[in-house]
């Protein structure tokens, strides 16, 4: 299936599987969705993922997280630029979410980083996806 958006893609079956309170969710494999994928386990918002060979391009197996209640991690997944309208944002001017509940994740020049370690680098880019 050709996805014209892959990132709101990967966004929305995350969203999904937290929804329908799966265990799993498994996405067509890129290297941008493999890195968005390392920070949401980095910040502790998934429990792990895994890499599928097949005889394409792979598959990203993501394992959700859930709280002791059943509450996912994930509270929301909000696409920001889409390949019609990016958004750019300089250092000083990446927003904070949620009162700094959550993050921005942007693809930079030093590649893709959370709000966070993007003002730590000193560089701006184009905001991915907010995350809560």
């Amino acid at each position: 299936m050709n996805v014209t958006d892959p990132i709101a893609d990967l966004l929305t079956r995350i969203r999904n599987a937290t929804m329908a309170g799966l265990r799993y969710a498994t996405i067509p494999a890129s290297r941008t969705k493999i890195e968005i994928t390392k920070i949401l386990e980095a910040e502790g918002l998934i429990r792990g993922f895994r890499l599928i060979k097949d005889e394409r391009q792979g598959k990203i197996k993501i394992a959700i997280k859930y709280n002791e209640l059943g509450h996912p991690a994930i509270r929301g997944l909000v696409r920001v630029s889409r390949p019609g309208c990016r958004v750019y944002k300089n250092v000083s001017k990446i927003p904070r979410i949620r009162g700094g509940l959550g993050f921005a994740i942007l693809s930079t020049s030093k590649g893709i980083l959370t709000s966070k370690a993007a003002k730590q680098e000193n560089v701006g880019g184009e905001v991915l996806a907010y995350v809560w």
